[in-house]
């Protein structure tokens, strides 16, 4: 399937968006209306590695899914490579392209992409014509994405690590 792109205008500066895109922890705070049991897969939740697992919720079912990023060129460009589907077996890639503009102003891409080779998985995705609605969720999430950044609130719905790094507080 795809790919399937959207795009917005974000007035902050790049390197502000790309730190906020890069930080899964953040990842439900503008996706949660598509992604839900979203869970970090490693206590880092940015940088080269990072990775979540997720419920991809598009009618007519919600798949479980993981990401991790595979690429990292700060502050225009992430690569994230994932798989799910039944038995983990469709990949996936979303790829995510900031271009700076006039004083603080940032366009961001995000392109998804899936490519089944099973005949099963690949005559689903047709049938189901997935491509508009995983679209249109795309787009909203950015909307999201913008007013959070703009406003200033994104960092207040960073997502927790259930029981943190015991090593870094020194708890046995």
């Amino acid at each position: 399937m795809g790919p399937v792109s959207a795009e917005v205008e974000i007035d902050v500066p790049r390197r502000r968006a790309f730190e906020a895109i890069a930080d899964l922890s953040l990842r439900p705070a503008f996706a949660d209306h598509f992604l839900t049991d979203f869970h970090l897969t490693r206590i880092e939740s940015s940088g080269i590695g990072a990775g979540a697992r997720f419920r991809f919720a598009v009618w007519p079912r919600a798949v479980w899914m993981d990401t991790t990023i595979a690429e990292a060129e700060a502050p225009h460009r992430l690569v994230e490579h994932g798989r799910g589907g039944r038995l983990n077996r469709i990949p996936s890639t979303t790829v995510w392209e900031l271009t700076e503009g006039p004083g603080s102003l940032t366009t961001v891409r995000v392109s998804y992409w899936t490519e089944p080779s099973n005949p099963v998985d690949r005559a689903l995705e047709l049938l189901s014509g997935a491509s508009i609605p995983y679209e249109r969720r795309w787009r909203e999430a950015l909307r999201r994405l913008r007013e959070q950044l703009e406003s200033g609130e994104l960092d207040q719905h960073r997502l927790a690590l259930a029981g943190g790094n015991r090593h870094a507080t020194g708890i046995p």
